[in-house]
């Protein structure tokens, strides 16, 4: 039997230096799925039903899942699908980024941070999530954690419906005090603790995102939404009711030190204040898409790149559309990550399409991981349909081609 480095290395050569990557489902238990994600209806709660539904799916993720002393050995993980089609192996894609480092990430990423350093997900939600922060970094350290930036994105196809409530709280009105802040945790146990009554909720729109650098609170409106972000699982949250459900003290300390879980001041600390009461908040993270070309030069070629995430140093992500009838080559500068959205066809040696229904555990053709010698070299894509166009989101690290703001 092959050695798993040899596995490793015979995947990577056979793909061409592209990796078939195998659906990832994280459950909730905080949540109510909003059945956008084409998990198959009977396995929403394949978990268990005590683990809650599941509403995240997780893209290249060497990021385990925090959700608590019943989370699974490899909950949040993703695999490599490797091996002839009769017989696929699995291997931690982990494992494949630590065996391969600078081959599959390139220098730039495998020097600075010997990691792959962030993931993707649609997290996908029937109602809002509850007003929360991810910590920064001084205060992730403390409990063996790194903090997590992270963007959003509402891609048209995975949005049939809104949910119930599509708009987004971010930061906290101007003008608001510390002592508001306190206020609301003091009351946290007698129901509605108040505090979305001091911030703002903007409508979300289709094809558009925002940034969400850590320190902010946020919560979430009820679109699906594909979310590049830092590999971390750290968070907070700061609202004690949210469509009539309770949310429990634990959540709000879960990464906190012990000795901090009841300090309100330590607490009100982790809000990066300055961030959340500027007066411009649709400014200064608001994400509208922006071409990577002029649109009628890369129609002649054949596609349309935006990019739909950059301004930040941590995480950047392009929406790709390869025209019908096409057959293009794209280059990027980094590895990245990619999951189909919309139609067939072939990219590399490899077939892409877009299923409409997956069973849990099933193996998939819409989601890859492209190497940096990959992507460097040029990706050929090619659209055999007469009228559908494909459409993939690719999820990169720190990417310095991104455009600034």
């Amino acid at each position: 039997m092959a050695s798993q480095t040899q596995q490793i290395n015979e995947a990577l050569e056979a793909g061409k230096g592209i990796l078939r990557l195998a659906p990832n489902w994280v459950p909730r238990s905080f949540c109510i799925p909003g059945k956008r994600i084409k998990l198959h209806p009977n396995d929403y709660y394949a978990f268990g039903a005590n683990r809650g539904g599941i509403d995240e799916r997780w893209f290249s993720s060497t990021t385990k899942a925090d959700n608590g002393p019943l989370t699974t050995p490899d909950e949040g993980l993703s695999y490599v699908v490797s091996g002839n089609g009769d017989r696929p192996q699995k291997i931690l894609f982990k494992d494949v980024v630590d065996e391969l480092g600078a081959k599959l990430l390139g220098d730039r990423l495998w020097d600075k941070y010997h990691a792959w350093p962030m993931y993707s997900k649609f997290f996908d939600n029937q109602g809002p999530l509850p007003h929360h922060l991810h910590q920064m970094e001084q205060h992730a350290k403390l409990v063996g954690m790194q903090t997590k930036p992270e963007a959003y994105y509402f891609p048209p196809q995975a949005n049939n419906h809104g949910g119930d409530f599509p708009h987004t709280f971010f930061g906290l009105e101007p003008g608001t005090t510390k002592e508001q802040v306190r206020h609301c945790l003091e009351i946290w146990n007698q129901g509605d603790n108040h505090i979305t009554d001091i911030s703002r909720a903007y409508r979300l729109e289709l094809g558009t995102g925002w940034y969400v650098p850590a320190g902010l609170l946020h919560a979430p409106g009820s679109l699906c939404t594909y979310e590049p972000q830092w590999a971390s699982d750290v968070f907070a949250m700061y609202q004690s009711l949210v469509n009539n459900v309770p949310i429990e003290w634990g959540l709000l300390v879960k990464n906190v030190p012990a000795d901090k879980q009841e300090d309100l001041d330590y607490i009100i600390s982790m809000i990066d204040w300055e961030a959340n009461v500027v007066p411009d908040v649709k400014e200064q993270y608001f994400r509208p898409p922006l071409p990577v070309k002029p649109v009628a030069e890369m129609e002649a070629e054949g596609y349309i790149e935006k990019w739909i995430t950059y301004g930040n140093e941590y995480v950047a992500a392009k929406e790709l559309t390869i025209l019908p009838g096409r057959t293009v080559t794209v280059r990027d500068s980094g590895p990245y990550g990619l999951i189909m959205m919309q139609g067939h066809g072939t990219m590399g040696i490899w077939p892409i399409e877009t299923p409409a229904l997956i069973r849990f555990g099933q193996l998939t053709h819409d989601e890859y991981f492209v190497s940096a010698g990959a992507a460097a070299e040029g990706v050929k894509i090619h659209n055999p349909s007469a009228a559908d166009s494909i459409v993939m989101l690719k999820h990169f690290g720190p990417t310095p081609e991104a455009p600034q703001k």
